[in-house]
């Protein structure tokens, strides 16, 4: 079963009168596979919020449809097994970190012994034990994004949304929420992950889609897309000196043997780029 999948999902916004509509999102076929991360990349207004919004029934498609764990979107028993990370979460910084999770707990019909170990398993998985009873207003921002992860957490789900999950984290808080998607993958957990950070990305991602204007321009496996197809290298072992100057025709001759043949890999921000680069509608975009 595939944990969301969208046929010809499209988002226009109408801009006022004679100005016409702004298509934020057109004919989006995607498909996450139950048990992977998927990296939804694009830059500002490419339309990948709109795409979350969409599959959480935020707001209602022009056209197309949307489908989690086969449910469409919507329908509210579609998000009972998801998670959200909004990019810019609002929480009662009055609470400390074991209060919110117990809110958000209860919020999901969870009481008792079962929400209190709960709560105890999340804060130690993210790393936030040691701040359970510290008030959310003395909280960095990178424990912020740690203890908005454990909220999306909070009720078990199957899928996660993440949106810009590191937006404003210094790099040892974006260090530490990268090696927590990884957790999360290891225990089976399906995540969404809409970015700009390449990098990051590149490291936790078994598969991407580029989005740019409001549609797929490119979609793979990571490590796939990011072999540089158009260079091979050759390694080779006790190879003579004098042959280096031909080692493509005539390695075997000179007494060398081949140990590989294989593409040298680009980076995921320079495949990106190029990708936006030849989009024959130009590299201008929305706010």
């Amino acid at each position: 079963m595939d944990a969301i999948r969208t046929q010809n999902l499209t988002k226009k916004y109408r801009l006022g009168w004679r100005l016409g509509k702004l298509k934020a999102l057109e004919g989006l076929n995607l498909t996450v596979r139950e048990g992977e991360v998927y990296g939804l990349l694009g830059p500002n207004g490419s339309g990948k919020s709109t795409t979350l919004k969409l599959l959480l029934g935020l707001i209602e498609p022009t056209e197309g449809e949307a489908w989690l764990f086969d449910v469409p979107c919507h329908k509210v028993e579609s998000r009972l097994h998801v998670g959200f990370l909004p990019e810019n979460p609002y929480f009662y910084r009055f609470l400390t970190g074991a209060e919110t999770l117990e809110f958000y707990g209860k919020l999901c019909r969870l009481r008792g012994a079962a929400l209190r170990r709960r709560i105890d398993e999340l804060l130690e998985l993210v790393g936030l034990t040691h701040a359970r009873n510290r008030r959310l207003a003395g909280y960095s921002k990178g424990m912020l994004q740690r203890i908005g992860l454990a909220q999306a957490l909070i009720h078990d789900p199957k899928l996660l949304l993440l949106d810009e999950p590191t937006a404003g984290v210094d790099p040892i808080g974006s260090r530490d929420i990268r090696d927590l998607i990884l957790r999360l993958k290891r225990m089976g957990k399906t995540v969404l992950l809409s970015s700009h950070l390449l990098a990051q990305v590149q490291e936790v991602c078994d598969r991407i889609g580029v989005l740019h204007l409001g549609k797929m321009i490119l979609e793979g496996n990571v490590q796939t897309l990011i072999r540089d197809q158009n260079r091979l290298a050759i390694t080779v072992e006790n190879l003579p000196e004098p042959a280096k100057a031909t080692v493509e025709s005539v390695v075997t001759q000179a007494g060398g043997r081949v140990v590989s043949i294989e593409h040298p890999q680009t980076t995921l921000e320079a495949l990106f780029l190029e990708a936006v680069r030849k989009d024959p509608r130009g590299m201008h975009y929305h706010d």
